[in-house]
Formats: C-alpha cells, structure tokens, sequence
C-alpha cells in the first residue's frame, strides 16, 4: 500500500496502527522523509499481510484519520507450483487450458514457457501456477492433469520429498 503523510509527528504510527488493530502482520515500511509529493506530504510504502476481510477495515480506517491511500496493489496468491506439459499444446487450445485455472478464482497461470521444435512435433511449456493455498494449488494441478488427458497432453509434477518440492 503506497499512502502520503502529512509532515507532522505522529503520523507513521497513526497510520501503522490500523495494521496493528486489525492483526495484520507488518512485513516492511519505507518511509521516504526526504522525499515530497506535489501536495507536500511524505510518500510512505507499507507492506503487510492480513486476512481478505480485514483489508476494507484498514482502508476506512486510514480513511477516517485522513490519511491519503494513493495505491493498494491487494496479492492473494501464497502458494506457488510449477508443471510441464509435453504434447501438442498448441493445437490443443493452451488458451483454453490456462483459462481453466484461471476462472477458479483461487489459483492461476502466472507465467508460460513455451518450446515447440517444429510443427508436427510434441511442444513442451513450463507453466508456473499461484494459489490462494496449499489445497488450492493441489486442486489447480488435478484441473490441469484432468484437462491434459482429455488432450492426450503429458503432465510432469515437481518430485516431492520429505522436505517438500525439489
């Protein structure tokens, strides 16, 4: 959350201290006190995590003390994944299969490496998932296997050890 302070005393910890109400959990503050906006306030970056319904909660908050939100950049996905497909992806329609993760609206295709040979060839894509959780990611990968034998489309998951994902 990007926010602007007036240059007064007290205003960094009047603004910290909705995070601190409503159990969020502060990751990081960048106070640029040298720095002013046109307006003449201090810009002030605060990254923190809290629980979805607890956000609008903040925002009036911050709101009610007057203190200026300029940006919230909201990230729901914490759990990241990774597959590669092999076969004929795009012929297949890897729109369609991408769009099938991300309509869940708890997991969706981040990022898409793509290598195909040659036309007639198998192509192979590496596809970097994020979910909202540990269970959502499990359900987002079973989607993307289901899909893939419909599309006769290989699916390699992460090797899991005892100590998680290699």
């Amino acid at each position: 959350m990007d926010i602007e302070l007036k240059d007064i005393p007290g205003q960094l910890l009047l603004a910290l201290k909705p995070v601190s109400e409503f159990k969020g959990n502060l990751i990081s503050v960048v106070h640029h006190h040298e720095k002013r906006t046109p307006r003449g306030t201090i810009p002030v970056q605060i990254v923190f995590e809290t629980k979805p319904d607890k956000l609008d909660d903040i925002v009036a908050s911050l709101e009610e003390s007057d203190i200026s939100i300029v940006r919230i950049d909201e990230k729901r996905y914490f759990e990241h994944g990774a597959v590669i497909l092999i076969g004929h992806i795009v012929h297949t329609d890897i729109q369609d299969t991408i769009d099938s993760i991300d309509n869940t609206g708890y997991a969706e295709i981040v990022d898409l490496n793509l290598s195909m040979p040659k036309i007639n060839m198998a192509s192979s894509a590496s596809l970097k998932i994020d979910a909202v959780s540990k269970e959502h990611l499990a359900q987002a990968i079973d989607i993307l296997k289901d899909i893939a034998e419909k599309k006769d489309l290989l699916v390699i998951e992460p090797i899991k050890s005892q100590l998680g994902a290699i």
